[in-house]
C-alpha cells in the first residue's frame, strides 16, 4: 500500500502532483472509497462533519479531486455484513480517502472490521489520510491526541510506518496547535515525529518516506529537544 499522509488533505499542487504520482492511472479514471468513520468518535466533529467529508463540501480537497467514482465505506457496518459483500470493493479501488476525527476510534473499527487484516495485500491501492486518518498509521499518538478509549483498553494506532504524527501546527497567535505544544508532546513519543502544518503531506511508497510541503514542517524526537533546553 502507498501511503500519503496528508494534514488537511490535497491542499497545494505539490500534495497533489505527489498523489497523481502514486496512483496507475489518471485521478478522471480512478475509482475511490472514502471512510468517515473517525468522524463520529470525536467530540467536535460528528454527523455534520461526517456528511461535508462524504459530500466533498468540507475544507479539505479529497473526495471532490474529480474521481470517476465515489463510494462510502463506513467501517461500523461491516462487522454486520458478510465480507464478500465489501472486501472485492476495497481490493478493486484505486484509492482509499480516510476522514479526520479520533485516531483511537478510526484504529478500533479497523481492526474490529477487518480492514486492517486487509491492508497487506492492498500493494497497489493509494491510502489518503486527513489528519487522524494519518495519524493512524502511526505506531504512537501521545496523550495529547487522545479523546476516546476502547473498554478493550488499547491506545496504539497500527504502526505501519516507524514515525509518529503532530498535525495542525500554526503560527503563535492562530488557530491551531502551536510548537511549543509539539515539543512538549514529543516528550511523549518513543520514536521521531513529523510536526506538520495544513499545507504538508508525508508519502511513504516502498518504505521510503519523503515530505511533500508548502508550508512548515519539523522531523522532532524527543532526546533533540531536550538536549536544546526546550
Amino acid at each position: 500500500m502507498k501511503l500519503l499522509l496528508t494534514d488537511s488533505g490535497v491542499t497545494n499542487p505539490s500534495i497533489h502532483a505527489a498523489l497523481v504520482g502514486m496512483l496507475d492511472r489518471p485521478i478522471a479514471e480512478s475509482h475511490a472509497l472514502c471512510i468517515p468513520t473517525g468522524m463520529y468518535g470525536h467530540p467536535r466533529a460528528g454527523l455534520d462533519r461526517a456528511w461535508q467529508f462524504i459530500s466533498g463540501t468540507s475544507e479539505n480537497p479529497m473526495v471532490d479531486l474529480g474521481w470517476k467514482s465515489v463510494g462510502v465505506l463506513e467501517l461500523t457496518a461491516l462487522p454486520s455484513i458478510d465480507a464478500d459483500r465489501w472486501v472485492p470493493l476495497v481490493e478493486e479501488a484505486d484509492v482509499l480517502l480516510v476522514s479526520g476525527g479520533d485516531v483511537l476510534y478510526l484504529a478500533y473499527w479497523m481492526r474490529e472490521s477487518g480492514l486492517t487484516d486487509l491492508l497487506p495485500s492492498l500493494e497497489k491501492t493509494v491510502w489518503v489520510g486527513l489528519s487522524a486518518g494519518s495519524m493512524v498509521m502511526t505506531p504512537e499518538v501521545g496523550e495529547d491526541f487522545i479523546q476516546w478509549r476502547p473498554k478493550t483498553g488499547d491506545i496504539s494506532p497500527l504502526g505501519l510506518v516507524d514515525f509518529s504524527i503532530f498535525p495542525h501546527v500554526a503560527p503563535e497567535g492562530m488557530p491551531g496547535n502551536t510548537l511549543a505544544e509539539a515539543e512538549s508532546w514529543i516528550q511523549g513519543i518513543s520514536g521521531p515525529g513529523y510536526v506538520i502544518d495544513g499545507q504538508t503531506a508525508i508519502a511513504v511508497v516502498d518504505g521510503v518516506v519523503e515530505v511533500v510541503s508548502e508550508g512548515t514542517w519539523q522531523l522532532m524526537r524527543r532526546e533533540e529537544v531536550a538536549s536544546a533546553g526546550r
